[in-house]
Order: C-alpha cells, then sequence, then structure tokens
C-alpha cells in the first residue's frame, strides 16, 4: 500500500499589492506521496529562507516577475518557494539517497517534491552549522560577495557606505569590505544594530538613520572625503544622498531597493548632474548572475567563518506558522541578519 504524508504548506490569501500583514497568509494542507516517482526527490525541510524580494512575486502585478524564474509570481493558494536546507526522505533519482542533506530551492511547507530541472543539491555541511548554509553561504551571501568584488570592484582604502548593514547581505559586504582594506560606515534603523556594526562587525563606523533629519549632511559628516562604493539595500532617499556626496568615479552596487517595495517610499531624485560629471557607475545585479564566482565564494566565506575573520548573523524563528510574522517583520527591521525558518529538527 501506497505511503502517504500530510505536508502543510504557507500561502498566500490573495495577492498582496502593499505591506504584507500576517492575515494575508495561511496555512494550507496536501498529501504527498512517499513513493518518489521517477526524477523526483521527496525532501524535509529544515531551514528556510525567509526574503524580502518576496513580496514582489506575491503582487498582482510587478515589472521583476518576467526578469528571471526566481521572481517569478506566486498565485493565491500555491506553495511558495524559496532557498532552503532540507534531507531526503525519498528518491527517484539515482544520484540522490533517503537522508542526505540537500541544499536548493524547497518550499515554504514541511515538505518539497523536488522536480528534475529545480535547483538541488548535495550538501557537505564542512563542518560548519546548517543556518550558515541559508545565510552567510545561500544566495545572500553570493550576493554580498558577487556585488563588492565584481560590480563594486574595490581598491584598498577606499571609502564604503552600506545601508541595511546590520541585514543578511550588507552584514557581509562590511565584514568583506574591511577584510580587504577599506573604510567602512553602515547605516541601521536602531541603536542596537549600530552597536552591532561596530563591536561585533568591525565597521569603522555606522549610524541610526533614523536619528537622522537631513541624509544629505549625516553623509558628508561621516565621509568628509566622499564615497567611492555605495553598497544599496534601501533604494529612495538614501541612495539619493549618497550619490550627492560620492567621488569622481565612485561606484554604486544596487542590490535592493527595500524602502520601495510596499508602496509608500520615495522614490530617489538623483542629481544626474553629479552621475555625469563624476562618471558614476549604478548598477543593479543579482546573485543569479554571477554563479561563475561560486567556487571562490565559498571558499573565500567558508575559510574567513572558520578562521573567526568574519561572524555569521542568523536570525532564526522556529515552526511553520511562524513563516507569516517572521516575513512580515522584514518590512519592519526586526531582523538582525539573515531571516531564516527552522521548520524541522535536524
Amino acid at each position: 500500500m501506497e505511503e502517504v504524508i500530510e505536508n502543510k504548506f504557507i500561502a498566500i490569501k490573495s495577492h498582496i499589492n502593499g505591506a504584507p500583514i500576517e492575515f494575508d497568509f495561511e496555512v494550507k494542507t496536501e498529501t504527498i506521496s512517499l513513493s518518489a516517482k521517477s526524477k523526483e526527490v521527496i525532501v524535509k525541510n529544515l531551514y528556510v529562507s525567509i526574503d524580502p524580494y518576496q513580496l514582489h512575486r506575491m503582487k498582482s502585478c510587478s515589472s521583476s516577475q518576467t526578469t528571471i524564474y526566481l521572481a517569478a509570481p506566486v498565485q493565491p493558494g500555491q506553495s511558495i518557494d524559496t532557498y532552503g536546507v532540507g534531507r531526503v526522505v525519498a528518491s527517484g533519482r539515482p544520484d540522490f539517497a533517503k537522508d542526505d542533506l540537500v541544499v536548493g530551492l524547497l518550499a515554504w511547507g514541511e515538505y518539497t517534491v523536488v522536480e528534475e530541472g529545480r535547483l538541488l543539491n548535495k550538501l557537505d555541511p564542512m563542518g560548519l552549522p546548517l543556518p550558515y548554509h541559508v545565510g552567510p553561504l545561500g544566495f545572500s551571501g553570493l550576493t554580498a560577495y558577487a556585488g563588492f568584488f565584481e560590480i563594486c570592484k574595490p581598491k584598498k582604502g577606499e571609502n564604503v557606505f552600506v545601508s541595511a548593514a546590520s541585514g543578511s547581505v550588507g552584514s557581509l559586504v562590511g565584514q568583506y569590505a574591511k577584510l580587504f582594506g577599506c573604510h567602512v560606515v553602515g547605516c541601521a534603523g536602531s541603536q542596537k544594530k549600530v552597536d552591532l556594526l561596530k563591536e561585533k562587525l568591525g565597521f569603522d563606523d555606522a549610524f541610526n538613520y533614523k536619528d537622522e533629519t537631513d541624509l544629505n549632511s549625516a553623509l558628508k559628516r561621516y565621509f568628509p572625503n566622499g564615497i567611492d562604493i555605495y553598497f544599496d539595500n534601501v533604494g529612495g532617499e538614501m541612495l539619493e544622498a549618497a550619490v550627492a556626496n560620492m567621488n569622481k568615479f565612485g561606484r554604486v552596487a544596487l542590490c535592493g531597493v527595500i524602502s520601495e517595495y510596499t508602496g509608500g517610499g520615495k522614490r530617489p531624485a538623483l542629481e544626474m548632474l553629479d552621475v555625469v560629471y563624476k562618471r558614476i557607475t549604478i548598477q543593479g545585479f543579482l546573485a543569479a548572475d554571477h554563479t561563475k564566482n561560486y567556487g571562490d565564494f565559498i571558499s573565500t566565506i567558508t575559510d574567513h567563518l572558520r578562521t573567526g575573520k568574519m561572524q555569521a548573523l542568523c536570525d532564526i524563528s522556529h515552526g511553520l506558522e511562524s513563516i507569516p510574522s517572521a516575513f512580515v517583520g522584514l518590512f519592519r527591521g526586526d531582523n538582525i541578519g539573515k531571516k531564516i525558518v527552522q521548520i524541522a529538527h535536524e
């Protein structure tokens, strides 16, 4: 007799076109056969990633939805895929066996049926905690590494500004910049986060942007000699102020624009004369564009984590039902570091 299991997963009730609230989500239930079909792998999800970009997928319409398969729209009632770590419970593929640890595109649910062609790889934990493979060794980590080294093209001694610096990407960028030999200042939304940036992550300085009435003046104060590199996770007025304080041939890496995600933020009004006459490069990018750097990235980050040169910030909630509050909290700035939900025990 075929064995089936009950799978609970998180879905949206309807499209979300403003700021998300917990009521926008629901727990749904389906049954899954444990007899994996040919080319299928059934995975018990252990740790799953919670990311702000998912909000674009939940909107009825977003320009991002047609750009890359990872940003494909999510329909109400559907399972929501995400990056995560799990353990194989059944396999119809010769390259995966029961009890293998895996990393790849899983789901906001208890189990994932992974079909051939969907990102899934065996995981060697390399002696590091499993959540690290969702955070600093996952997409967030590759985003930070490729964004800083490939997009920003740093030179030793340059002045680097990082917004949302205590987040999953910014916290790593700042540490890479310090290790490379740059002068690094970050901003965050609370004194607790500011203290963490300076005391734990080694930033040269940091400030609470909520305490500043004039961001332009604040950046002049923290960068009297101008900004060479701005790693932008925020957009809006922060991007405006950073560009106004850039040096000639400055580089801006556009990683995210969270201030605009929910529709309430101010769009940046850049001084385009600055961009032209200072010859500033402004470039958006996605981690998926930089898979060629994956080997160098993993080698570098694992070495830094093992030696203590870099710190991993993993903000972990527990239980499937905590996913909606974890996701909503991203847009309130609740998280410190990479937001992860532990679905099941290892």
